[in-house]
C-alpha cells in the first residue's frame, strides 16, 4: 500500500469512527513520511477527539510549521488548546486565521465559542452575528447568539442598565419566540425604564407559553397597577398566589392594592399574617412602603421590614460597595457639597416642597448638586428645579455604579436621598457608598434599616416630635433634628382661581369635611369615626379624592352599610395642582387619616388656611400631620385618640366662631408660623448638614 492510499485508508477509518484503525494508519504513514503535514494535522484531531490534548497541540503545531498559512489546521488547534485551557492563545490564533481567511465561518464559530467559554458574551456576540449574516438559518449559533444576549441582558439588569437589557433581551426573542423566560425578563427591564405597558405586554406573552409561572403573574400585577388598572393587578396577584401560596411579596401586594380600592375585606386577618412572615420569615420580600400602610404594624416591626428588605434586596450591592471602597476626603472644599438624589424630580408632592429651599441654599457655604432619574416631563415645576440647583445631572441612563461613580468624581460631602423605598427607588446607589455621609430624608418615612447592624444611611433628617428621642431604638440611623418640622415648604407655589361650590358638587350652605388623602390611606377604624361624624353633623358632606372608579363604588357602599347616603360623599376629580390647591377653599376642615397622615397634603391644606384635624400615632407616618400643625401653630388641632378626634370633629362643625379663630392663624405672615418660614427652615437644614460634617471629620 502506498503511501496515498495509506492516508485515504486512515481517513476513510477516521470518517467511519473506526479511530484506533485510523491513528494505526496515520502513524504508519508517518513513519514513511514524517513531514505529511495532513497526517500530522488529522492524527492531532484524532487526539483531540480521544481527549488527548498536549499530543493533539504537538502533531498540529508540526503542521501548522509545514504550512503555516492553513487555516483549517489553525482552527483545529484552536480547538485543542481551548481544551486545555488555553483561551487567550486560541483567540489569538483565530484572530491570526481571520486575517488569512475572513470568511470562514467555523473559525468565526469557534472565535465566538472561546469567548463565550470566557464569559465575554458581548465579544460572543458580535461574532454570532457575522456568521448569522452570512448562513442566517445555522440552529446552533442562534442558539449560541440567544444564550450570550441572555447573559448580556441578565448582566445590564444586574447592573441597572436597563437600556443595555432590553436591547439584549429583544434581539434574543427574534432568535427563539418562544422561551418565557425572554418575555419575562425583558418585561423586567422595561418595567425599569418606566415602560409600564410594554412591560405588561411581555408579562402576558410569557404567561402564554409558561402560564403556571407566579413570579411571571406577580410582576404583571405590579406593572398593571402602575398602569392604573387595579383591580386587573389584584388578579395578577391573586393568579401568583394560586400557584405558590408562599411568594410573600404577592401577597403584601395583594393587600396593598385592596387598600388601594378601599376593599377592606380580611384586611386585619392579612396584616396579621404579614406581620407574623416579618418577624418569622426574613426571606419574604415585604414591602417596607406598603407594610408602613398597614393597620396595626408598629415602629420596631418597620425597622424589622426594613431589615429584612436590604438583606433580600441590597446586599450584593451593599458587598460590592465595600469592594469598591470609594475614597472619602476629610478635608472640606471651600463649600460644603450637598448632592440630592431623587426619582421625583418633577411634577411631585416633592417639588412642591423643597424647591424654594434649594433656591434659598446660602451659596457662600453649600454648592448643590442634583442626581435625578425621574423622566423629565417638561413641566415648569421641572424647569424651575433644573435652575434652582447649581449642578443637575440627569442619571436616568446611567447604571448603578456609573451613577455612583459619579456622584463620587463630584466629591460630594453629603448625598441626601429623597426618595427611599419608594416608587422607581434606586437605593442602590446609596449601596456603594459614593459620598462621604448618606443622609434619608423626605421620601420615605421610616428607618431604611441596617445589615447586620451597619445601617445603609448614616442620617435621618427628622423633628422631634415625629421621632422623640425615646424612640431612637426603632431607627437604624443616627436621628437628625430639625427644630420645628422636618417638612419644608414653597411659598411660591402657583394657585389657581377659586371654584365656586357648584364647579365640584358640593352643597352651598352644607359643612364640608374633606379628606385629599390617596384611597389606600383610608381604613375602617377611621372611615367609621368619620360616618359618625357625618351622622352627628345634619346635611354635612365628606369631599374625597377620587383615586379610582372601585374605590368610590366601595367607600359609597360601606357608607350606606353604616347608615349614611351614598350622596354624602362627594368626589373630587384629579386637576393641575394650582386648580387642586385653589379649591381648598371650598372645604371647611380636612379630616386626616391614621396610621398613614396626610404629609405633603396636610402642608398643601395648610398654606390654602384650610385646618387640618388629626389624630397622632405610634409611627414616624403616624406622626407627621401633628408635627406639621405644631410648627402651623396649632396643636389644638392634634388629637392623642379616635374618639377625641370624633368629638373635636363634631364640635369644630357646631361651633363657627371656634373655627373661625383656628383659620385665622393661619392668615397670619407665614414668616410667623415656622411650617412656611422656608428662609429659617434653609438655615436650620444647612446647620445640621454642618454639624453632620463636622462630626464625620472628627471620627
Amino acid at each position: 500500500m502506498n503511501t496515498q492510499q495509506l492516508y485515504q485508508t486512515a481517513l476513510n477509518h477516521h470518517r467511519e469512527g473506526q479511530l484506533v484503525h485510523a491513528e494505526t494508519c496515520y502513524r504508519q504513514l508517518l513513519a514513511l513520511q514524517p513531514g505529511n503535514a495532513g497526517a500530522l494535522h488529522l492524527l492531532g484531531v484524532l487526539c483531540h477527539q480521544t481527549n488527548r490534548a498536549n499530543d493533539a497541540i504537538a502533531l498540529i503545531t508540526s503542521a501548522i510549521k509545514i504550512e503555516p498559512r492553513n487555516t483549517d489546521y489553525m482552527n483545529n488547534y484552536g480547538l485543542a488548546l481551548k481544551a486545555i485551557g488555553q483561551h487567550e492563545q486560541a483567540i489569538d490564533l483565530y484572530k491570526k486565521a481571520l486575517q488569512i481567511a475572513p470568511k470562514d465561518l467555523d473559525l468565526q464559530t469557534n472565535l465566538a465559542n472561546t469567548y463565550q467559554s470566557l464569559e465575554r458574551y458581548e465579544e460572543a456576540a458580535s461574532r454570532y452575528r457575522r456568521v448569522l449574516n452570512a448562513n442566517p438559518h445555522d440552529v446552533d449559533v442562534r442558539q449560541a447568539l440567544c444564550y450570550a444576549l441572555q447573559k448580556l441582558g441578565n448582566q445590564g439588569q444586574k447592573s441597572g442598565n436597563y437600556l443595555q437589557a432590553e436591547a439584549c433581551y429583544e434581539e434574543a426573542i427574534k432568535l427563539n419566540f418562544k422561551d418565557a423566560a425572554l418575555y419575562y425578563n425583558l418585561g423586567n427591564a422595561q418595567r425599569e425604564l418606566g415602560k409600564s405597558a410594554e412591560a405588561a405586554n411581555n408579562y402576558s406573552k410569557s404567561l402564554v407559553l409558561n402560564p403556571n409561572d407566579a413570579d411571571t403573574h406577580n410582576n404583571l400585577g405590579n406593572v398593571l397597577r402602575e398602569l392604573g388598572r387595579i383591580e386587573d393587578a389584584i388578579k395578577s396577584y391573586r393568579a401568583a398566589l394560586s400557584i405558590n401560596p408562599k411568594l410573600f411579596h404577592a401577597k403584601v401586594h395583594l393587600v396593598h392594592q385592596k387598600q388601594h380600592i378601599c376593599d377592606w375585606r380580611d384586611l386585619e386577618k392579612d396584616v396579621l399574617e404579614i406581620q407574623a412572615w416579618v418577624k418569622s420569615e426574613p426571606q419574604a420580600q415585604i414591602s417596607p412602603f406598603a407594610f408602613l400602610a398597614m393597620p396595626g404594624t408598629n415602629a420596631q416591626e418597620q425597622l424589622q421590614c426594613a431589615n429584612n428588605w436590604l438583606q433580600n434586596r441590597y446586599k450584593d450591592a451593599i458587598q460590592y460597595g465595600k469592594s469598591l471602597a470609594f475614597a472619602h476626603t476629610k478635608e472640606s472644599h471651600q463649600k460644603l457639597r450637598i448632592g440630592y438624589l431623587s426619582g421625583d424630580f418633577r411634577l411631585h408632592p416633592l417639588v412642591s416642597l423643597i424647591t424654594e429651599m434649594i433656591e434659598l441654599h446660602d451659596r457662600d457655604f453649600f454648592e448643590v448638586y442634583a442626581y435625578s432619574y425621574a423622566r423629565d416631563d417638561k413641566s415648569a415645576e421641572r424647569k424651575r428645579l433644573e435652575q434652582a440647583f447649581d449642578h443637575f445631572t440627569d442619571i436616568s441612563p446611567l447604571t448603578q455604579y456609573d451613577a455612583a461613580k459619579r456622584i463620587h468624581e463630584d466629591q460630594i460631602d453629603i448625598l441626601v436621598d429623597l426618595t427611599g423605598f419608594t416608587q422607581n427607588s434606586r437605593t442602590g446607589i446609596v449601596a456603594l457608598k459614593p459620598a462621604a455621609i448618606h443622609v434619608s430624608w423626605l421620601g420615605f418615612p421610616g428607618s431604611m434599616g441596617a445589615i447586620e447592624g451597619s445601617p445603609l444611611f448614616d442620617y435621618l433628617l427628622t423633628d422631634a416630635f415625629i421621632t422623640p428621642k425615646t424612640q431612637e431604638g426603632d431607627y437604624a440611623e443616627r436621628l437628625a433634628y430639625l427644630p420645628d418640622s422636618y417638612q419644608p415648604n414653597d411659598r411660591k407655589r402657583p394657585i389657581g382661581k377659586t371654584p365656586s361650590r357648584t364647579d365640584y358638587d358640593l352643597p352651598e350652605d352644607a359643612f364640608v369635611f374633606c379628606c385629599f388623602n390617596q384611597s389606600f390611606k383610608i381604613l375602617p377604624d377611621v372611615f367609621d369615626v368619620w360616618m359618625r361624624i357625618l351622622q352627628a353633623v345634619p346635611d354635612s358632606v365628606l369631599w374625597l379624592l377620587e383615586c379610582n372608579a372601585t374605590a368610590k363604588a366601595n367607600l359609597q357602599a360601606e357608607a350606606v352599610n353604616r347608615g349614611i347616603e351614598a350622596n354624602r360623599l362627594v368626589f373630587a376629580p384629579r386637576v393641575p395642582m394650582a386648580d387642586h390647591l385653589a379649591r381648598h377653599a371650598l372645604a371647611d376642615l380636612f379630616l386626616d387619616t391614621l396610621p398613614y397622615n396626610a404629609h405633603t397634603t396636610t402642608s398643601d391644606a395648610l398654606w390654602m388656611c384650610l385646618p387640618v384635624l388629626t389624630c397622632s400615632g405610634e409611627t414616624f407616618p403616624s406622626r407627621v400631620a401633628a408635627s406639621l400643625l405644631y410648627a402651623a401653630g396649632l396643636p389644638e388641632l392634634v388629637t392623642q385618640s379616635l374618639d377625641d378626634y370624633e368629638s373635636l370633629a363634631i364640635r369644630l362643625a357646631q361651633d363657627a366662631s371656634l373655627l373661625e379663630s383656628i383659620r385665622g392663624k393661619l392668615q397670619q405672615p407665614s414668616e410667623s408660623l415656622p411650617l412656611f418660614n422656608t428662609p429659617v427652615f434653609t438655615r436650620n437644614l444647612e446647620q445640621n448638614y454642618q454639624q453632620m460634617w463636622q462630626a464625620y471629620i472628627s471620627e
